[in-house]
């Protein structure tokens, strides 16, 4: 049985930048944890549309995986189809938006999200209203790099050094939550840079599986096999 961590994007760096950042989770986890991508996927999911366009391959690829699955994560951080996913499996089903925001709020009083693209700033909005956090929101500030961009690496660290201050020293973050699956290596160097907690979302939905998984097996064990 495996936690899938699916990347909906077509990107083999974003597939492969997941993969490492579950590392440090392994040895944790009671199961595998194994990240996967849609093939059929743009090559970064930068607009509503492309959110919109990989709900049903997505579905139909944890379909495939449902026998074999403890846990499905939707690794990009517009969390598409997680409703429909959660409908569709009898598994836990997370989505690294969600699972980051609800991380980051054990944290710190505000969070801020490092968002990629000023056109992502939106959907993250009505996804913050739905969940009725909007008070808890300090900002949610654009690098305006695409999903492709975030490889160069000396660009992406010093926007994300750039606009995570901004949401520290300007809109009072005490957490810093990166919005993109694509800037999942980082993490530990960015906190280290703004000298506040920042989330991973992957990370932190691959640890709420992990618990999920867990707790599903603990409770079984109470039941006894036959019941």
């Amino acid at each position: 049985m495996t936690i899938y961590m699916i990347n909906p994007n077509s990107s083999r760096t974003v597939t492969d930048g997941i993969d490492r950042a579950m590392a440090p989770l392994r040895a944790a986890s009671p199961v595998p944890i194994a990240a996967i991508q849609l093939d059929e996927g743009p090559k970064g999911i930068e607009t509503q549309a492309h959110v919109d366009g990989v709900v049903m391959p997505l579905l139909a690829r944890a379909a495939t995986l449902e026998a074999e699955a403890s846990a499905f994560v939707t690794a990009c951080f517009s969390d598409p189809g997680l409703a429909a996913l959660r409908e569709q499996s009898r598994h836990p089903v997370l989505g690294i938006a969600e699972s980051a925001i609800l991380t980051a709020m054990t944290m710190g009083q505000r969070f801020g999200i490092v968002s990629i693209l000023s056109r992502s700033v939106p959907r993250h909005m009505r996804m913050l209203g739905a969940m009725g956090v909007m008070d808890r929101l300090a900002a949610d500030l654009p690098l305006e790099l695409g999903v492709a961009e975030l490889s160069d690496r000396d660009r992406t660290l010093a926007r994300l050094r750039d606009v995570a201050t901004c949401l520290r020293d300007s809109h009072g973050a005490e957490v810093i939550i990166l919005g993109c699956a694509g800037m999942a290596s980082y993490r530990a160097e960015l906190s280290e840079i703004v000298g506040r907690p920042v989330v991973e979302p992957c990370e932190a939905a691959a640890a709420m599986a992990i618990g999920r998984v867990a707790l599903a097996r603990a409770y079984q064990s109470t039941r006894g096999p036959n019941t």
